[in-house]
């Protein structure tokens, strides 16, 4: 029976990824995108009030992703030191990169609410395929012009990004990267942000090009996904009560409605 258990347990491995979205930063008003906005001290807060829980529920990590945003690597140091594992390698990834919001970067999202409407706001933030207006590659924001991504082929930088494209540099980055280092039994830990995790996310679970523009995901609060031995998908539940959750989330959506 001792070596039955043993077999079975061999056999029907459970992974466990946790994915945090980074901290509320003091652009949570704006169209954030590719711009280098650092956590706010709120943000630093709830990613410490939640952190603890990463560490009662069992959680010793081997390996941390992050993007090349400060907002996301800033998320996961608060992260690790608060859980004493600041020892854990961290891996930047540019293509763990929030969505590129092109020109509408920087606009609060109430005042373009306002003037494009609510409905063409929300089309901006949530729909699989709309782009949003291009940023000029002559614009001094343009990533081509930014150090952090002098050793990325300028080529394949973003002027602005739907969805769709944010999975397009995603999903192979999770597939070619991640998984990997998943499947040779590390532990692993990935702060990333709203739309690169959305991206992920559509992928994993198979969701729809339309059930995805309905999917939010909360700042802070990590979310655990667990998958069979063969990466299947099985589960994903958050390490926060259904109330915090959705008090994040409430927040979040509020964001594209115009001021009365």
């Amino acid at each position: 029976m001792h070596h039955l258990k043993l077999f079975v347990k061999y056999i029907y491995p459970m992974y466990k990824v946790v994915f945090v979205r980074h901290g509320k930063t003091a652009w949570a008003e704006r169209f954030t995108g590719w711009t280098d906005i650092d956590v706010a001290p709120e943000g630093i807060e709830q990613t410490k009030f939640y952190a603890p829980r990463l560490k009662q529920a069992g959680f010793v990590f081997d390996i941390g992703y992050t993007s090349f945003l400060k907002r996301s690597i800033r998320t996961l140091w608060a992260i690790l030191e608060t859980i004493d594992q600041m020892y854990v390698p961290v891996i930047p990834a540019w293509q763990l990169n929030e969505r590129h919001y092109g020109a509408l970067q920087g606009l609060d999202k109430a005042e373009t609410a306002a003037k494009y409407g609510e409905e063409q706001v929300k089309i901006w933030r949530r729909s699989f395929d709309t782009l949003p207006p291009p940023l000029e590659i002559s614009d001094p924001t343009h990533p081509v012009h930014d150090q952090k991504y002098r050793n990325v082929d300028h080529t394949i930088l973003p002027s602005c990004e739907s969805l769709k494209e944010n999975i397009a540099r995603s999903v192979p980055f999770w597939q070619n990267e991640i998984i990997p280092q998943i499947k040779n039994g590390k532990q692993v830990i990935i702060s990333a942000h709203g739309n690169s995790i959305r991206s992920i996310a559509k992928y994993i679970e198979q969701i729809s090009d339309g059930d995805i523009m309905s999917l939010n995901i909360p700042y802070s609060i990590p979310i655990v996904y667990e998958f069979d031995n063969q990466m299947n998908f099985v589960k994903k539940y958050y390490l926060g009560t259904d109330e915090e959750v959705d008090k994040v989330i409430q927040e979040i959506k509020n964001q594209g409605k115009k001021k009365e």
